[in-house]
């Protein structure tokens, strides 16, 4: 199981085994704190009717009487309430009301009359000066269905503390279940509501969790491959550290690799003008006429403008190559800048004519001025050197598949099979028609790295009837 799913499912399960212990907590004390609320107003209701009964009870008219008269037209009443979500239409009180033996006198409902409710715990209790209540079944062999019964005590309404009976006040706990379903029904709504908002924050923190491991595991994958790739951005948390950890220990681990492998080469590319300049100091040692003393005198001079050119751009590239990623992004118009790159080698073109082609309108693309304008003036400096005097170099500039191609096409002698596959290797260089010098061997290469962190690709090929074509490409905005 990849670790995304598993960091759902974990947080998901948490959040919502807590939802469903804190509703089933909760749940299960709705309906007794619905009975208890019910159980307080019935002793509200059982004392306020004590009260109104006492002048008919102790006047033996307690079953004829305005009490009983009352509380029959206030059981027929239709309430035409809404409570909450439950609707009302009936009065479920029924009252009962025993003398002071505990025989019942009077009952709403006219069922009980004469029966001796002394034993019951309501009135036994309220006979002997205790709060009564109890709660009995509805109806013979129907334990389910049960009626909660509360008493008051009837006092002489002319002696205060004289007990003359005692009124009863009981209501089915079912006229109380509607209630307790309708508040179920809306916590279980809200309990759904809560379990889907938690499954919603799960997969918003695992896709934001996977999104950021995703994004360390792939940049570990291309350090492993040996691919430049940028480090996941820096953020102040663990896996914020943890990515920057990883880009200083792939910066010291390439560090020391990347030096090795330079100092080798520098030092096999510098050998040999050391060696000719060497040679060249010790003739110079010796007395030698004047025309090979300037020949002796010249030879050093190359050689160490060859070194400089070698260090200079050993270093452009080393700089290149050290940034996995582009350091800086600008708007670039591209025709403007072969327009630009044209106009600053014009001056040492000599007998060579240079000519831009492409869109007469800007092509906008993002990237490094600098870094582009370096890699073309390298690739224009490749044609002028290998191309024919009187020869055309062309600077073409198009759009393919969403890139932008900047090509430097000569009809010099071309690449020779054996060395396609090598010019892009750091130090290797062909030798120039005519001078059989060679440069640094460092210049396409640096447009090789130009391109990458461009996003883009180099190439040099053979061009149709003669000559070469290189190029590079980046993305268009």
């Amino acid at each position: 199981m990849r670790l995304g799913l598993r960091l759902f499912v974990g947080f998901f399960l948490v959040v919502a085994l807590s939802a469903f212990f804190v509703m089933r907590v909760f749940v299960d004390e709705v309906k007794p704190g619905v009975r208890q609320a019910m159980e307080s107003s019935l002793v509200d209701t059982a004392n306020v009717l004590a009260v109104m009964a006492a002048a008919d009870l102790k006047a033996g008219r307690i079953a004829e009487g305005g009490f009983a008269r009352d509380l029959a037209l206030a059981a027929v009443r239709d309430p035409g309430a809404r409570i909450w979500d439950v609707d009302k239409h009936g009065v479920e009180l029924r009252v009962t009301v025993t003398d002071a033996r505990g025989t019942v006198v009077f009952d709403s409902q006219g069922r009980d009359l004469g029966r001796d409710n002394s034993r019951w715990n309501d009135v036994y209790r309220t006979l002997r000066g205790r709060y009564g209540a109890r709660s009995s079944p509805e109806g013979p062999g129907d334990p389910e269905q049960t009626v909660m019964h509360v008493a008051a005590p009837v006092f002489d309404p002319e002696a205060p503390g004289r007990l003359i009976g005692v009124l009863t006040v009981a209501r089915p706990n079912r006229s109380i279940e509607p209630f307790i379903r309708a508040g179920e029904r809306r916590m279980l709504r809200q309990g759904a509501w809560l379990v889907g908002l938690s499954a919603l924050v799960a997969i918003l923190v695992t896709a934001w969790l996977s999104r950021r491991i995703g994004r360390l595991a792939r940049y570990a994958r291309a350090v492993a491959a040996g691919q430049p790739a940028p480090p996941p951005p820096r953020q102040r948390d663990e896996i914020g550290d943890l990515g920057q950890a990883l880009e200083d220990m792939r910066r010291k681990l390439e560090g020391k690799a990347y030096v090795e492998q330079y100092v080798q080469s520098l030092t096999h590319e510098m050998k040999s003008p050391l060696a000719a300049i060497r040679g060249a100091a010790e003739l110079l040692q010796e007395p030698l006429p004047d025309r090979d003393r300037k020949h002796f005198a010249g030879r050093i001079l190359e050689q160490q403008g060859r070194l400089t050119e070698t260090i200079d751009k050993l270093l452009a590239l080393a700089e290149v190559e050290q940034h996995g990623w582009l350091q800086r992004r600008e708007p670039v118009d591209l025709r403007a800048l072969l327009e630009e790159v044209a106009a600053t080698v014009d001056p040492r073109l000599a007998p060579m004519r240079l000519q831009v082609s492409g869109p007469d309108t800007p092509v906008p693309a993002h990237g490094d001025r600098f870094l582009l304008r370096q890699a073309l003036a390298n690739l224009v400096d490749n044609a002028l050197a290998f191309a024919p005097v009187g020869s055309t170099v062309e600077l073409d500039l198009r759009r393919h598949d969403g890139q932008a191609q900047l090509r430097v096409l000569d009809r010099g002698p071309g690449v020779p099979d054996y060395a396609i596959a090598r010019v892009f290797e750091r130090f290797y260089s062909l030798a120039r028609p005519g001078t059989a010098s060679r440069s640094s061997g460092l210049g396409l290469p640096f447009v090789r790295e130009v391109a990458r962190l461009h996003g883009g690709r180099a190439w040099l090929s053979n061009r149709e009837g003669g000559g070469a074509e290189a190029g590079l490409s980046l993305r268009l905005d």
